[in-house]
């Protein structure tokens, strides 16, 4: 199984750098990225399963950062992400990562995740201690959408 693995610029050895080694042994292949451009690729590459989606992924990683700030939705690589997988022949499930914006940019993210098809909007983790969030939030990904069943 296939995990999509997509990361804005988190902590070092924060819960996505632990993700991986936790799941890797139950059969699933956590296939990272840091930009949008970098998890178009792994999209087109690969079959996913399921995807994590940072809504603050950098579209590209030479984006220039007074660019971004004038204009950051050209900028964020995370909601093309949404949008391409949102398209596939068989959209995976999505768990989106909000990003640390007010509440207003909160709702609006969330609204825009959930439209286009997210089964999870969390908030950003800040720790390894979150990581028993995500762990929850795959776990009921795996049951509702596959039944309880690796798919394949």
């Amino acid at each position: 199984m296939n995990l999509l693995l997509s990361c804005a610029g988190w902590q070092a050895e924060s819960w996505v750098d632990h993700l991986p080694r936790l799941l890797e042994p139950m059969g699933v292949y956590s296939l990272r990225a840091q930009t949008g451009t970098e998890a178009s690729r792994v999209i087109k590459a690969n079959p996913i399963h399921i995807a994590v989606v940072d809504l603050g992924l950098p579209l590209d990683a030479k984006a220039d950062p007074a660019a971004a700030e004038a204009e950051p939705e050209l900028a964020e690589g995370g909601p093309r992400i949404l949008e391409l997988l949102a398209r596939l022949t068989e959209p995976p499930p999505v768990v989106a990562i909000k990003r640390s914006r007010t509440r207003r940019d909160d709702r609006r993210d969330m609204g825009e995740a959930l439209r286009l098809g997210a089964f999870a909007v969390i908030d950003r983790p800040r720790d390894v201690n979150d990581l028993n969030l995500m762990l929850e939030v795959l776990r009921r990904v795996l049951e509702r959408h596959y039944r309880g069943k690796w798919p394949g």
